[in-house]
């Protein structure tokens, strides 16, 4: 992303270990900052922390974009029926209609019954849409 201007240009480079330490480093922090500050729920009396709070959010953002790429795998056979395959889905085109199937199940099930976090993750993730078109590059 750094390399593609889409993200801090000093998370591209390679250090001498050609690793790329300050990307690295800012994802440690980043983690950190996440986890680490703990919680309270006045309702139930017990500690916390916002690890289970984010699996809840990310869980459902997750599910989507595995529920796309398994019908982008659809949509290319489709329209690039010539392109070479290097991997073959084994059961296609049961097995990934069944994935589908089942995590737009368990999508709906968690929009529903937990819609106090399975909501917020959702905006999460659309909010990196205007993210994403103030941040890169103009051609």
């Amino acid at each position: 992303m750094a390399r593609d201007r889409l993200f801090f240009r000093a998370a591209g480079r390679l250090n001498g270990a050609r690793v790329p330490a300050w990307a690295l480093v800012l994802q440690g922090l980043w983690a950190a900052f996440l986890v680490l500050p703990r919680t309270y729920d006045p309702l139930a009396g017990q500690y916390g922390n916002l690890y289970s709070n984010l699996l809840d959010y990310v869980i459902s953002a997750a599910l989507i974009f595995y529920i796309l790429t398994i019908a982008g795998v659809f949509r290319l056979r489709l329209t690039r029926p010539e392109q070479e395959r290097p991997y073959r889905t084994w059961g296609y085109p049961l097995v990934p209609a069944l994935y589908i199937v089942g995590a737009s199940v368990i999508l709906i099930v968690l929009f529903v019954y937990r819609p106090a976090t399975t909501w917020p993750g959702l905006i999460i993730v659309l909010l990196g849409v205007p993210v994403y078109f103030l941040w890169r590059p103009r051609d």
